[in-house]
């Protein structure tokens, strides 16, 4: 194994591989901003599936984005080879000199072996052959919980290289058209920024969602109290019928944008509000990420490790024994009673203690 620490001026460029979800790819951005900030003259690349490629472009610390498209697989044994290959030949061309994959994906050790950079570092798996790929590895927690952002930057503490706090921030970068588009929606519903409250009630995991009744409740509620609502949901018929009959059953006014959003898009929403409510999903993520309070909604998942990440929050939770499972609902039912139990009352006293503060 390649002594600590590693020779960090020698860096002229850098993989970071993290092939997961939309809410996991954001978190690993603090990653690429330490890097730069230790490595400031080596150019720093990201490997992601390309749906997830909106929650990095634009990052200032990033050079390029290389993507595996996860439709390659329903092209054909040809053709996904031939996607493969030319993906290979690009990486291969960059040379680097240090390859950094956050998770245990297979494609990560293959490419810490193929592409024969001087430096790599993983996850610890069991797996004699897994540890011949790296030159360092570094352990997953495993008794107690760790934040996502941390369990990535552990990566680079492996290599010797220690974030401060002010470095550890998520960063996802609307841009410019994606804050135009906001701009003229909000305007023909006659939002002002920071004069409404962003609400995105689903996710798609069913488990993660809290009772359309409760949301319902919600709305009514922050109505009530005056408060302007923007409600969202991913482009998707499934969610966009959930976010209809939650608008339906609530009565009152609110601007409907479910399904009218691209992810960036949604960021630059979140960035307008003055309080994002949510469940554990991407668009929580994403509020934190610009800033915006977030009042997060859990059940099966674990708060400690998919919190709201430095930023002004509530966490409501159900006080069930044996949450948090990471069961796909109850028996696997996709029915989350330690969420859907959750009363409206707790979620808008919470609100209410973040919309007071100054």
């Amino acid at each position: 194994m390649v002594p600590d620490p590693i020779g960090v001026d020698s860096l002229r460029r850098v993989l970071v591989v993290k092939l997961r979800h939309h809410g996991d790819v954001l978190l690993s951005s603090p990653v690429f901003s330490v890097l730069r900030a230790r490595a400031p003259e080596a150019e720093i690349d990201a490997l992601v599936y390309e749906d997830t490629r909106e929650m990095l472009a634009g990052h200032p610390a990033i050079a390029q984005i290389h993507s595996v498209d996860r439709a390659w697989k329903r092209q054909g044994l040809l053709t996904q080879a031939r996607r493969e290959s030319a993906l290979l030949a690009t990486l291969r061309e960059r040379r680097y000199q240090l390859v950094v994959h956050l998770t245990n994906h297979w494609r990560g050790a293959w490419l810490a072996k193929l592409l024969r950079p001087t430096w790599s570092v993983a996850p610890a798996v069991d797996n004699p052959a897994w540890k011949r790929c790296f030159t360092h590895v570094y352990p997953l927690p495993r008794h107690t919980p760790r934040h996502t952002v941390e369990a990535n930057l552990d990566s680079l503490r492996r290599l010797g290289l220690y974030p401060r706090e002010d470095e550890k921030r998520v960063t996802i970068v609307p841009g410019a058209a994606a804050e135009q588009r906001v701009d003229g929606l909000l305007a023909e519903h006659g939002l002002a920024p920071q004069s409404f409250v962003h609400l995105h009630p689903t996710s798609r995991w069913l488990f993660k969602a809290w009772a359309e009744e409760s949301n319902a409740h919600l709305l009514r509620h922050l109505h009530a109290e005056g408060h302007r609502i923007a409600i969202t949901a991913a482009p998707n018929v499934r969610e966009e019928a959930i976010v209809k009959r939650i608008v339906e059953a609530a009565g009152v006014e609110v601007a409907n944008l479910s399904g009218r959003l691209s992810l960036k898009e949604m960021a630059a929403l979140s960035s307008r509000a003055r309080l994002f409510i949510g469940v554990d999903s991407a668009p929580m993520h994403i509020a934190a990420a610009v800033g915006t309070p977030v009042v997060a909604l859990f059940g099966p998942s674990d708060e400690r490790v998919w919190g709201p990440w430095h930023v002004p929050h509530r966490v409501i939770a159900g006080t069930q024994p044996c949450r948090p499972c990471g069961n796909d609902g109850c028996g696997g039912s996709k029915v989350s009673e330690c969420l859907t139990t959750l009363p409206v009352e707790r979620v808008m006293s919470a609100a209410r203690e973040l919309l007071r503060s100054p």
